[in-house]
């Protein structure tokens, strides 16, 4: 007899937001952890329930603003005081209060630089293909569908306990095989 062929996981179909999350809920006490939930619109429960932590992009925000700050300061400084010293009308030539508009610019920039790339990484993209749009029902979760998807690399997951385990979910209205 054959062994069965590997599968990327299991995912549960739901038909309202309330019952994907409570399903997340027993699903992430149960010990599950590579779980992902997905809804045609944001739920923020859901995440909650699944236990996603917060996301780093706050804080490469900062670090690329802060970084353009730093950037468009120097390159003033760079220019008036190093490359190109001027002295006009007996100002110094470090004046840092002219330096202000051009390094918030920068700011402005780099931050917004940081946190568009940021996003991008954080949320793996660009991902042209993943393996739940094999799932012919899949293709209502941009619609009115709910799914709560158990990936088969979790620690937990046994092909049948886990089957057993979401066909027992209250609310679900199916379990689909998700193919590689």
């Amino acid at each position: 007899m054959s062994a069965p062929r590997p599968i990327y996981g299991l995912m549960a179909e739901f038909h309202h937001p309330e019952h994907v999350v409570g399903a997340a809920h027993i699903v992430h006490e149960a010990g599950y952890r590579k779980v992902e939930g997905y809804s045609p619109y944001p739920i923020e429960e859901l995440a909650e329930a699944l236990g996603v932590h917060h996301s780093p992009l706050p804080k490469m925000i900062l670090g690329g603003g802060i970084l353009g700050a730093l950037a468009g300061f120097g390159l003033q400084y760079w220019a008036s005081v190093v490359a190109y010293p001027m002295n006009i009308g007996g100002r110094p030539l470090a004046s840092w209060v002219a330096f202000i508009p051009p390094a918030f610019e920068t700011t402005i920039l780099f931050a917004a630089f940081a946190g568009v790339f940021g996003m991008l990484a954080v949320n793996g993209l660009p991902q042209p293909y993943h393996p739940v749009f094999n799932v012919p029902a899949f293709a209502l979760a941009s619609r009115d569908k709910f799914f709560v998807c158990i990936e088969s690399s979790d620690k937990h997951f046994d092909r049948e306990s886990t089957r057993r385990f979401l066909e027992g979910l209250p609310h679900v209205s199916g379990v689909h095989e998700v193919d590689h």
